[in-house]
């Protein structure tokens, strides 16, 4: 029935934004972690994790659910119209993560320079750990996050498209090998997990 495709298609889109804004928000969560690692307890060991999730989840269900309303006020008000009504940007979660990046970055520098006799390629290091972080927190995110579609135009817009759908299709990929395979703890348990399935087969 039409009413049931238009219902599914208004869900799926619903879904499709509020899955954005989440992914955003849990780029915040990772960010204010770290930092609370490096720099010190933001919040008490008691109550961070729940407040972590609902950050994560929560959060962008305050912004869709308005949205959705405001939506289907207008498009009923507009007899289907409401199609210029703009989703929800993740520009305060980015805006956010880019705070602490920097101040993350400003710490980094800061340790390196005092063991600087120790460490003598300190600015490979500082280099290294800006690439890391920038896939953990989204920064690539903010390159782009206010030019919207219909600001861009010709070679920029493809620009804007393939970078946005090569970066968030990876990022999964770039945050596991950077932080999970290559961390030698991990290498450390999968290696002696290894053994321990050689020598049970």
């Amino acid at each position: 029935l039409p009413w049931q495709a238009a219902l599914g298609c208004r869900a799926a889109q619903v879904l499709m934004q509020y899955c954005i804004l989440a992914n955003h928000y849990w780029f915040l969560v990772e960010a204010v972690y770290l930092y609370k690692l490096l720099i010190g307890a933001v919040f008490s060991e008691k109550n961070y994790y729940r407040l972590y999730l609902y950050l994560g989840w929560g959060t962008p269900v305050v912004f869709v659910v308005p949205w959705m309303a405001a939506k289907y006020l207008k498009e009923n008000a507009d007899q289907g119209g409401g199609a210029g009504l703009r989703v929800p940007l993740p520009c305060l979660p980015s805006q956010i993560n880019l705070l602490i990046f920097m101040r993350i970055l400003k710490v980094i520098l800061a340790k390196l320079r005092a063991n600087q006799k120790g460490y003598a390629d300190y600015k490979l290091r500082l280099a290294k750990a800006t690439l890391t972080l920038i896939p953990l927190f989204g920064i690539h995110e903010v390159v782009f996050i206010f030019a919207t579609d219909e600001q861009t135009t010709g070679i920029l817009r493809y620009v804007k498209v393939f970078f946005t759908l090569f970066l968030n299709s990876f990022q999964g990929f770039l945050v596991a090998v950077l932080y999970c395979f290559a961390n030698k703890e991990v290498k450390s348990e999968m290696k002696k997990k290894w053994q321990l399935w050689k020598l049970d087969h």
